[in-house]
């Protein structure tokens, strides 16, 4: 029997051989079979020295931990022949010490005739273990396969194919190839390679169902296609297409649709380095030439790893939020300094110069893509740009499930909170805004656990009840203390938040104060044919945007009929534009203004827009006379121009004076036009006063008396007003005041022999 022991020397130990006396063994014995028990043996090649005592055998660690060997172990060992002769052999390569992080490239080319000169002649088994060194560094080697030549073949003069061993001799003419170790830092070159063991760029313990992304599927979907697609295939195919991997992806739309989550989640999906997240205004620098050395200092590390791994480096993904703050379109910032234009230069370097890197994934976000160089846009930059727009209602579903998944789970919501109930009352709400509009509906339910007293304190009580189970809650909901409800979300909808991108539902109810009154045809033929517009503009085979101009004499009604029209498109987006709001606008400020109003219409599927009083908005005075030609052609171009595709866009505008809009060319830009006209004969007349309620039935006949036969001509406007002034007056002298008021107005007109006082 035999005894295990420690190799005598650190050379011998890289050997890859079992150490035996000189006396224990023939020289011409070159193999040993190891038997430690049951069915398990292990053959070695040998080598002798003095310094090993006799009935010892040396084994290096990596060797005892591959035969299971302990010190001074009792082993059976018998001299054997191995007659198999391999003609390949693969093992699998690591640094012996695990933690070595290191980016140097090894050529399997050089290793694999190291291995053969070290080792001639040596036997090899599966899985066995052994040290290996090659460039003043150590590494641990595992045997994962081989195969072995058909001898008798050869001899027989057939072909044969290698088949697989277990335990083979290695001699000159062995292929060797080394594989890279599972989750190992080691880079290695070379055609001896063999199949690399490639990290999925894709991070193993993504679950692309808990993203938290509502809404966004479609936009996801393409930004993998072309940014991710190239990087999931193995580098050696995408080499054989000619491909190179998108370097810059742009994100872009309104705010609060997920721009940032977006890039955030992206940075958590992918298995690369810690992604580096910078505002854009960080880079800005007070010292010259600090800016673009910000910018250098973000790719350093991307740039050292390409140097050294080539192909195999990590993927290093750097997140601009806020890119328009440092990468203005160039030219467009006053100043003789040039910060902006050296910085987006240095960007545009490092993304896609000269020495352009491949191991870098540029995510940006703005709400400003117009303000960006033109340059960072282009293929091989900025390439993949997506909008994220306002989700739909199937999006603004998810997202309201996302964002109470929480409260649904702990049963802190109520059963009656409708999910697509709530996306149809929340159009054109952005994902910032349901979360708020959430948020809001938790503070209202939470303020029932308040009590109302001298201090500010919770209910304990109350509290408990809320919190444990589904009887005290419904125990807690019959007190009054009631989780979140469909109530409390309504609540928070009408009072506490509205969309960024929604209706202008203050500016349309002061424009529809007194509501609108259908005092006869002219009016309900305006609404009809409004309709009729609405529909056009909601068509999917019709042009994208409609353009209606609702003309007539001041004070007629045509703002309130417009906005009218507007709150019965139930489109999603509403926005009026009016004069009064522009109020010390210079022309150039003004037609920023209004392109914006346009620019945000574009975001939303459905979109009306309610320009008011036309010529107010140009500036005209008919002493001069003079207009903006500026704002004229802005609004030309507007009115003409097409939403993007699968937008709909309805543009309502009033203006007192068609005339001058026919003489500045401006009618032909409309759609249709609608004529509002005055109220023009008795019958209208009554029939106003009637709806209104203000006169007896006595009064209305005297009324009716004396205008018949008369001619009428004032705005329902006018009227109003007028009839609010004689509420004021006392009993029985309203009529009189009335009649006199209305003759004083010039909306009465003798055709007989009436003379004003005549109705006194």
């Amino acid at each position: 029997m035999f005894k295990a022991t420690k190799c005598p020397t650190d050379e011998l130990s890289l050997s890859n051989c079992a150490i035996v006396n000189d006396s224990d063994f023939p020289q011409d014995v070159k193999f040993i079979d190891i038997h430690t028990g049951g069915n398990q043996h292990y053959i070695f090649s040998i080598k002798s020295h003095i310094d090993v005592p006799k009935k010892h055998v040396g084994f290096s660690l990596p060797q005892r931990k591959w035969a299971v060997l302990s010190l001074n172990q009792e082993i059976d060992v018998k001299p054997t022949k191995v007659e198999e002769y391999l003609t390949t052999i693969v093992v699998e390569a690591d640094y012996m010490q695990k933690k070595t992080v290191s980016q140097e490239q090894y050529d399997t080319d050089e290793m694999s005739k190291e291995f053969l000169g070290k080792f001639p002649r040596q036997v090899f088994t599966v899985s066995q273990q052994l040290a290996f060194f090659f460039k003043n560094r150590l590494f641990s080697l595992v045997v994962k396969d081989l195969e072995a030549a058909d001898l008798s073949a050869i001899q027989q003069g057939r072909n044969a194919k290698p088949h697989k061993t277990k335990v083979g001799q290695l001699l000159p003419e062995t292929i060797v190839i080394f594989e890279k170790a599972e989750n190992s830092s080691l880079v290695l070159t070379g055609k001896y390679k063999g199949k690399l063991q490639r990290q999925s760029i894709i991070n193993p313990d993504w679950d692309f169902q808990k993203m938290g992304i509502g809404g966004l599927t479609n936009e996801f979907n393409a930004i993998f296609r072309r940014a991710f697609a190239s990087r999931v295939f193995p580098p050696e195919i995408i080499e054989q297409l000619g491909c190179k991997h998108v370097k810059g992806i742009l994100l872009y739309g309104p705010p609060g649709t997920g721009k940032t989550l977006m890039a955030r989640q992206i940075g958590k999906m992918l298995n690369a380095r810690e992604p580096k997240i910078v505002n854009g205004p960080q880079i800005l620098d007070k010292y010259v030439g600090e800016s673009e050395a910000n910018v250098r200092r973000l790719f350093a590390d991307a740039e050292e790893e390409e140097k050294k791994a080539g192909p195999n480096s990590g993927l290093h993904i750097i997140i601009f939020d806020e890119i328009d703050a440092i990468c203005k379109s160039r030219g467009s910032v006053a100043g003789n300094a040039g910060v902006h234009d050296t910085v987006v230069n240095q960007l545009l370097s490092k993304i896609d110069g000269v020495e352009q890197l491949n191991n870098i994934l540029v995510i940006g976000m703005t709400n400003r893509r117009d303000m960006i160089d033109e340059a960072l846009m282009r293929p091989g930059r900025l390439e993949v740009q997506v909008e994220i727009s306002l989700p739909n209602e199937e999006g603004r579903i998810q997202i309201l499930n996302i964002h109470t998944a929480k409260m649904r789970s702990y049963n802190k919501i109520s059963p009656d909170v409708d999910s697509k109930e709530l996306a149809v009352l929340t159009k054109n709400f952005s994902g910032a805004e349901l979360e708020g509009l959430i948020r809001a509906a938790q503070s209202t339910a939470m303020n029932r656990l308040i009590k109302a007293s001298s201090k500010v304190e919770v209910d304990p009580e109350a509290l408990e009840k809320l919190l444990v189970t589904r009887a005290d809650f419904l125990h807690a909901l019959e007190n009054d203390i009631k989780p979140v409800s469909r109530a409390d979300f309504l609540h928070a909808l009408e009072n506490d938040i509205k969309p960024a991108f929604g209706t202008s539902q203050e500016i349309l109810s002061r424009f529809l104060a007194r509501g609108i009154i259908n005092w006869g045809n002219p009016v309900k033929n305006i609404l009809e044919d409004g309709m009729l517009y609405i529909q056009q503009a909601k068509a999917e085979d019709t042009a994208g945007i409609v353009s209606v101009l609702l003309e007539g004499p001041p004070n007629s009604g045509k703002t309130a009929l417009a906005a009218q029209l507007a709150k019965n498109s139930d489109f999603p987006f509403i926005k009026a534009c009016t004069p009064e709001e522009m109020v010390g606008f210079t022309e150039t400020a003004k037609c920023l203004h209004i392109r914006k109003i346009f620019d945000d219409a574009y975001r939303s599927t459905l979109s009306c827009i309610v320009v008011d009083n036309i010529e107010r908005l140009l500036d005209y005075g008919p002493i001069g006379p003079r207009y903006s030609n500026l704002t004229l052609q802005a609004l030309l171009v507007l009115l003409k121009k097409e939403p993007p595709a699968g937008k709909k866009l309805l543009v309502l505008c009033t203006s007192s004076r068609r005339q001058v809009l026919e003489d500045m060319e401006m009618l032909s830009a409309f759609t249709g036009i609608l004529h509002v006209p005055n109220i023009s004969n008795a019958e209208f007349l009554l029939a106003i006063l009637d709806y209104l309620e203000i006169f007896t039935g006595d009064e209305l006949k005297h009324i009716a008396k004396n205008v018949q036969g008369r001619r009428l001509f004032i705005g329902i406007k006018k009227l109003l007003a007028l009839i609010d002034m004689v509420k004021q007056s006392r009993e029985g002298h309203r009529v009189v005041k009335f009649l006199t008021k209305l003759e004083e107005e010039g909306g009465l007109e003798d055709v007989g022999n009436c003379y004003p006082g005549c109705f006194k």
